[in-house]
């Protein structure tokens, strides 16, 4: 059995802001449910779309550089966009891989954008980010409180 809610982090840690989805996740994990799976990687692929099979709800995190601070959480659907393709997809367009690969009904999604401002290979989190990460994750730790059911309550 999978755990009904998945929380999927992107990001690259040797790439200064791009880190605040792991950082996030790592922060999460503390917390050990079993309605709750945690899954890290550096992008989207299009084999990610299995991980959305017999899942209530997802949460996709990643750094964002067009959001107002300190992040942005939003209803996420899927899209055909240009990031449609066999290597790195954006959430929208696994979404729709997803829709048109097993053709069933997609979980309640989400995505929480954390506002990002340096992206460089070396850089180390900025000062700014810190400060939004810090928000986001007071933020999504009372969502997923309020959210999610624990699987024995199911």
């Amino acid at each position: 059995m999978v755990a009904p809610v998945l929380i999927f982090a992107v990001g690259n840690e040797s790439r200064g802001d791009d880190a605040l989805g792991p950082l996030l996740l790592r922060r999460l994990q503390e917390q050990v449910s079993d309605s709750v799976e945690y899954l890290e990687d550096f992008q989207l692929q299009v084999e990610h779309a299995a991980d959305l099979l017999g899942r209530q709800q997802v949460i996709f995190i990643d750094a964002d550089v067009s959001c107002e601070p300190p992040f942005r959480f939003a209803e996420l659907h899927p899209a055909h966009d240009h990031s449609y393709s066999s290597h790195a997809q954006s959430p929208a367009a696994l979404l729709h891989t997803f829709q048109q690969v097993y053709q069933d009904a997609l979980p309640k999604c989400y995505v929480l954008g954390i506002r990002g401002y340096g992206f460089e290979l070396g850089e180390d989190l900025s000062p700014e980010a810190a400060d939004n990460l810090d928000q986001a994750t007071t933020f999504l730790q009372s969502w997923l409180a309020r959210s999610v059911e624990p699987v024995e309550a199911r």
